[in-house]
C-alpha cells in the first residue's frame, strides 16, 4: 500500500510540474510564432536549396491561416494543415503549409510527411525525398 501512495505522489508531483502540451492535438499545439532553426539532411544525395522554406518566421492561426516571413522580410499569407494518418499501425501526422506573397506572385509550398513534438518549444518536420530526409527544426 505504501508503493502505491508512493507512486500516486510521485505522479502528481511529475504532472503538475509538465507542460499541459503533451495533452493537447497538434492543431492546437502548433498555433502561435515558430522559426526554423536547422535543417538537417541525412541520406545520399541532394541539398536543401529546393526547399521552399529554409529559414524565416511562422505564424500559425488557429483558424489554418498563417503568415510567414522569410530572411528577406518578405510578408507570405496562407495556410496551414495537419492531417492524422494511420501507417503500418503507426499513427503518423503530415503537415501541408502554403503560402503566397500577393505582391510578386510567389508561392510557396511545402508537403511535410511526418511531424513530432520534441517539447512545447520545438517540433520537427521530415520530408522524404527518394534516398535522403530533411529534417526542418521549428522553435519557439
Amino acid at each position: 500500500m505504501k508503493n502505491l501512495y508512493f507512486f500516486v505522489i510521485i505522479s502528481l508531483i511529475f504532472f503538475s510540474g509538465c507542460s499541459k502540451d503533451v495533452f493537447k492535438r497538434y492543431d492546437e499545439r502548433i498555433v502561435g510564432q515558430w522559426h526554423i532553426s536547422d535543417i538537417n539532411r541525412v541520406g545520399i544525395g541532394g541539398n536543401s536549396a529546393g526547399l521552399a522554406f529554409q529559414e524565416g518566421n511562422f505564424v500559425f492561426n488557429p483558424d489554418g491561416g498563417l503568415v510567414y516571413t522569410d530572411a528577406n522580410g518578405t510578408n507570405f499569407n496562407g495556410t496551414w494543415e495537419i492531417q492524422k494518418r494511420t501507417v503500418n499501425d503507426e499513427t503518423i501526422r503530415t503537415l501541408h503549409i502554403t503560402a503566397i506573397d500577393f505582391n510578386s506572385q510567389l508561392v510557396r509550398s511545402e508537403f511535410y510527411d511526418d511531424i513530432n513534438f520534441r517539447s512545447t518549444n520545438h517540433f520537427v518536420a521530415k520530408i522524404q525525398q527518394s534516398l535522403r530526409t530533411y529534417v526542418t527544426h521549428f522553435r519557439r
